[in-house]
C-alpha cells in the first residue's frame, strides 16, 4: 500500500484533495487539547473528544504529535512559550527600569488571568510531579530566558540606583509569578469563602495596581 501524506488524510481518513493549511491545523489541535487538558488532566482526555472539536481527524493528531503524552508535552511547551513571547514583545530594554518592572508585572497578572487555562495545566503538571515539563528540553531553555531578562532589568535599575541591591532575580521572577497565579489558581475556592468581590473586572484592575505596586515597593532602594 502506498505510503498516505498528511495533506491527504480528512476526517474520515480517506484519500481526499485535503485543502487546509497544515500549520493552522496544527495550531488548532493544540487549542483544542490545551482546553481539554485544562479541564480533565492528561488520564482524563481524550484523544477522540480532541479530533472531534477540531478541523481534522485523530489520525492526523497522531501523524502530527504522537501519542498522548507527547500532545500534553508540547501543550505544556507553547503555553509557556506564549508567555515568555508576550514577555518578548513588552520591550523591557527600552523602557527606565521603574518603568519596564511594572510593566511586567502588570503584564503577568493580565496575562494569568486571560488564560486560566494555562494555570491549570501548571496545576496538572505540579501533580505529576513535573514529569514532562523534565522531559523538555524547549522549556528549561525558555525559562532561562526569562530569568536572564529579569536580570538585565534588575542590573540596570541598581546601576541606576533605582532598585536596592541584594534581591535575586529569581526570588523576584518567584514573588510576581506567585502573586499572579495565586489570584487565578484559588479563585473559585476563594470566592466561595469570602465572596467573588474581588473578581470584577473593577476590582481586578485595583487589585494588579496593588500587586505591581507591592513589587516595584519591595525592589525600590
Amino acid at each position: 500500500m502506498a505510503e498516505i501524506r498528511p495533506e491527504e488524510i480528512t476526517r474520515n481518513g480517506s484519500r481526499q484533495g485535503w485543502k487546509q493549511d497544515p500549520e493552522a491545523v496544527k495550531a488548532d489541535i493544540l487549542r483544542v487539547a490545551l482546553a481539554e487538558f485544562a479541564e480533565n488532566g492528561l488520564s482524563g482526555t481524550r484523544m477522540d473528544e480532541i479530533s472531534a472539536k477540531t478541523k481534522t481527524s485523530k489520525r492526523m493528531i497522531y501523524y502530527y504529535f504522537g501519542n498522548k503524552e507527547d500532545l500534553y508535552r508540547r501543550v505544556l511547551e507553547e503555553a509557556y512559550r506564549e508567555v515568555r513571547k508576550g514577555e518578548e514583545e513588552l520591550k523591557l530594554d527600552h523602557m527606565p527600569p521603574v518603568e519596564a518592572l511594572r510593566k511586567l508585572v502588570a503584564f503577568t497578572f493580565d496575562h494569568h488571568s486571560r488564560h486560566p487555562d494555562f494555570i491549570r495545566l501548571v496545576m496538572i503538571e505540579n501533580i505529576h510531579h513535573g514529569s514532562y515539563l523534565k522531559q523538555s528540553d524547549i522549556i528549561r531553555d525558555l525559562n532561562v530566558t526569562a530569568i536572564n531578562e529579569l536580570q538585565r532589568l534588575y542590573s540596570r535599575g541598581v546601576e541606576a540606583g533605582e532598585f536596592r541591591k541584594g534581591i535575586s532575580p529569581l526570588e523576584l521572577h518567584w514573588q510576581i509569578s506567585a502573586l499572579s497565579f495565586f489570584n487565578v489558581s484559588n479563585r473559585m475556592t476563594f470566592s466561595m469563602i469570602f465572596g467573588d468581590q474581588l473578581f470584577s473586572k473593577e476590582n481586578q484592575n485595583s487589585l494588579r495596581e496593588s500587586v505591581v505596586e507591592l513589587i516595584v515597593r519591595n525592589v525600590k532602594s
